[in-house]
């Protein structure tokens, strides 16, 4: 239990969700989905011959998972680097100021609608 003031607060555990690399992922199917149908689409309008859309539907299938793995590795990885960056900051400011951060804290959950 910590305190603030003459408020005790408890422990709580925050569980960090992968939430952007959930959405990245949703957006990187649909877009996959969207491009290799428009392909199939525009090859099987060009040529009906099934063997031509059969090839370009796994050609776009495999060139749309490469692109879509390598955009969103690239994607993680700068947003990981991004979150590094900010939790080494933080914590020189807290070390620094502990005080003055845990009031920054407080202000932000009073402005919310906590009463403390």
């Amino acid at each position: 239990m910590t305190t603030l003031g003459a408020t005790k607060l408890h422990s709580e555990p925050h569980h960090r969700a992968n939430v952007g690399a959930r959405r990245a992922a949703v957006l990187g199917a649909i877009n996959g989905t969207t491009s290799m149908a428009s392909l199939v689409l525009v090859v099987a309008t060009a040529s009906g011959e099934h063997s031509a859309i059969l090839l370009a539907g796994v050609a776009s299938l495999e060139a749309g998972s490469m692109s879509t793995a390598a955009g969103e590795y690239v994607s993680v990885h700068i947003q990981a680097n991004t979150e590094q960056a900010y939790l080494v900051r933080e914590c020189t400011e807290l070390a620094s100021d502990g005080s003055g951060e845990l009031a920054q804290i407080a202000s932000i959950y009073v402005k919310r609608g906590l009463e403390i």
